[in-house]
């Protein structure tokens, strides 16, 4: 098994547990914000450690909702 193989397991669950929710949601402005300056910094070469590994997370967590939101929509 690999790890995408574990995102899509996840995202087909949590689509199959509220498939209406999965698809309205939406990050908050504030979590918009951070992950907009992150990319920016990356862009321009300027993140630290701490902020590389932040942006890493995000890139995870977008993956898996956006697999859920997929599983979500109806046929």
């Amino acid at each position: 098994m690999s790890i995408y193989t574990a995102y899509d397991e996840i995202a087909s669950l949590l689509a199959q547990l509220a498939p209406a929710k999965v698809l309205a949601f939406q990050a908050s402005k504030e979590m918009q914000d951070r992950l907009e300056l992150l990319i920016e910094k990356s862009k321009e070469g300027a993140l630290t450690v701490r902020e590389k590994d932040e942006l890493d997370h995000y890139i995870v967590l977008e993956r898996l909702v956006r697999l859920a939101k997929i599983r979500a929509t109806p046929a």
